[in-house]
C-alpha cells in the first residue's frame, strides 16, 4: 500500500532524519538538504491525484528493463514480470520509474557521480514509443505529467535509499556499509540533471503527444 505515495515517502524519511538511530544523518547533510528543497516535486503527483486532476489507472509500479522476460534467440518480449506491485496508481509512476531505470548513463549504485546524467537521447526514445502507444487512452494532464513524472520517482527513489540508509539498511540488502547512501547519490545526481534539462523533456513529451 502508498507504494508510490511520495508524500508518505517525505514523512518516512523525515522521521528517519529525526531519529538518526545510527547517527549517519551527519554523513550526509548535502543530500539531506537537498530533498528538503524537492519537497514540493514529492507532492505534486500526489495534490494533482487528490485534486481528481489525474485518473488512477493499473500500473505495474516497478517498470524497468529487468522486469521485462525476453526469448533468449528472438529478442521478442514475452511477458512483465514481478508483478506484487501491482496496484491502482499513476501513469507517471510507471513513465518515470522507466526513465529512472534505463535513462540513467550510469548504475544505480555508481560512485563516481561525474558519470551519473540522464541520457536524453534514450529518454526521447522512450517517450516516442511510450506516446505511440498510449497516447490516445491518456489525458491532456496525463501526459503533461509524464516529464515531471520521470523527476518525482528519481527523487522519491533517492529519498527511499536515504531513508533505509538512516534507518540502518532496514529494507534494501546492502553489499558495504555505505551502500544505500551510494545509491542515494547517485539518484539525486541524477534528478539534478533532470532538473537541467527538465525544459527540453516537457518539449520531448509535447512533440509526441501532437
Amino acid at each position: 500500500p502508498q507504494f508510490h505515495d511520495t508524500v508518505k515517502r517525505l514523512r518516512d524519511f523525515k522521521d528517519a532524519q529525526r531519529k538518526d538511530v545510527k547517527n549517519r544523518a551527519r554523513k550526509c547533510k548535502p543530500e539531506i538538504e537537498f530533498v528538503l528543497s524537492r519537497e514540493d516535486d514529492c507532492g505534486v503527483l500526489m495534490k494533482q491525484l487528490e485534486e481528481g486532476k489525474l485518473p488512477l489507472r493499473v500500473t505495474h509500479n516497478d517498470t524497468k528493463c529487468s522486469n521485462v522476460l525476453f526469448d533468449r534467440k528472438t529478442q521478442e518480449h514475452l511477458s512483465v514480470i514481478d508483478l506484487d506491485t501491482v496496484m491502482p496508481g499513476l501513469v507517471a509512476f510507471d513513465f518515470g520509474d522507466a526513465i529512472r531505470a534505463g535513462a540513467n548513463t550510469a548504475a544505480e549504485d555508481e560512485r563516481d557521480l561525474s558519470n551519473v546524467a540522464l541520457d536524453i537521447d534514450k529518454f526521447e526514445a522512450f517517450t516516442r514509443g511510450f506516446l505511440g502507444v498510449d497516447k490516445d487512452a491518456l489525458t491532456e494532464a496525463e501526459i503533461d505529467s509524464l516529464a515531471g513524472g520521470a523527476l518525482a520517482m528519481t527523487v522519491e527513489c533517492g529519498v527511499r535509499f536515504l531513508t533505509d540508509y538512516l534507518d540502518g539498511d532496514k529494507y534494501f540488502s546492502v553489499d558495504y556499509e555505505t551502500h544505500n547512501l551510494v545509491r542515494a547519490r547517485c539518484q539525486l545526481a541524477l534528478a539534478k540533471d533532470m532538473l537541467a534539462h527538465f525544459d527540453e523533456m516537457k518539449e520531448i513529451v509535447k512533440k509526441y503527444a501532437e
